[in-house]
């Protein structure tokens, strides 16, 4: 049990927008202050999901809030994203989503119309990712206070058979994964803010993963590491925790990572790297190199995988540390994220 005088490392005088984008601040966030003070001082590796011990039955469980804007957007919405993103949690965690709650926190003043839709999408999302929502709770808040409505999602699942993810199973010349191309949402919201006068056909990339990660399973178990959906802070906050988690290094080929013309010229522009972009339906895993082409191979057969890349290695050196080598041959070190340049995408 976490003692109450358990020593915290959070020195930050106030919380600012990055401590929740997923980077650099929200670590030092949830390692300084919340993990000794909820988890006890040595956690281990935190995922995007807990597993609990029922009475000799192991069970996954995570939450989620979403607080996007604007609600909806191409390819998805604020109900939709909250279902996936939790059964995505779930999937990368090695197990499959059994059941949601749900709450929702509302404004006075939301349109009814607009309430409904979003239940509607969130219904949607339930039934096509297999998984029921059995329980839930709603608030409403004064005008003004709440961005029309913030929802928040948990969710319990069942252990996938044969799949162990553990950062700390990770070994040098393991192969690098990636089911899809990077920065589709996170661009997307950017977008439907009409805060970049550009045009571009570019829809979020919302989805559950876990038929992917079921197939992968399937073609590959006792070959998978690791798993992470790249959320907050991309692909490259993804890496470097895992990078900082087990100790080694992660080498990527820029030529290998699946990037869209759109996000691609929207970071030019930005000035933002797509590795640090928000996906709501991409996965990366690391898979033992003796697994790695049947575990692709698998992915490719399933509608939704045809883009899937094995994108780098892990190496033992520079240990903690993620490398991408560029394609003009050079190379450069990719941190994590650092503050928050797309807000509120999730």
């Amino acid at each position: 049990m976490p003692a109450e005088s358990a020593p915290t490392r959070f020195r930050d005088p106030q919380i600012e927008m990055a401590h929740g984008a997923g980077g650099k601040a929200s670590r030092k966030l949830v390692e300084g202050l919340f993990a000794p003070l909820l988890f006890g001082s040595s956690p281990g590796p935190l995922g995007d999901a807990a597993q609990v011990d029922i009475n000799g039955t192991k069970v996954a469980i995570t939450t989620d809030s979403f607080v996007v804007k604007p609600l909806s957007f191409p390819g998805g919405s604020i109900g939709e994203l909250a279902v996936n993103g939790t059964v995505n949690d779930l999937a990368v965690s090695g197990a499959k989503a059994e059941a949601l709650v749900v709450s929702y926190v509302l404004e006075a003043g939301l349109p009814a119309h607009i309430l409904e839709a979003e239940v509607r999408a969130m219904a949607k999302a339930a039934r096509d990712a297999g998984v029921r929502i059995a329980a839930g709770d709603t608030k409403v808040v004064e005008h003004g206070k709440a961005d029309q409505m913030y929802v928040t999602t948990t969710g319990i699942g069942r252990l996938l058979h044969g799949v162990t993810v553990d950062p700390r199973s990770v070994r040098v010349g393991d192969r690098i994964l990636l089911s899809g191309p990077i920065g589709d949402h996170g661009i997307t919201i950017l977008l439907a803010r009409n805060e970049l006068d550009i045009e571009a056909d570019l829809r979020s990339d919302t989805r559950s993963v876990l038929p992917l990660i079921e197939a992968m399973a399937a073609a590959a178990a006792p070959g998978v590491r690791w798993m992470r959906d790249p959320t907050r802070g991309g692909a490259a906050t993804s890496l470097n925790e895992l990078a900082h988690d087990c100790g080694l290094g992660i080498q990527l080929a820029e030529d290998r990572i699946p990037v869209r013309d759109e996000v691609r010229g929207a970071c030019e522009l930005l000035g933002l790297d797509p590795l640090h972009i928000a996906n709501e339906g991409q996965f990366l895993a690391v898979i033992a190199p003796e697994w790695a082409d049947a575990a692709l191979a698998a992915l490719h057969r399933i509608p939704g995988g045809e883009a899937a890349m094995l994108i780098g290695d892990v190496s033992e050196q520079p240990a903690g540390t993620v490398i991408v080598t560029t394609l003009y041959g050079g190379s450069r070190v990719v941190d994590m994220l650092v503050g928050d340049p797309l807000p509120r995408i999730c």
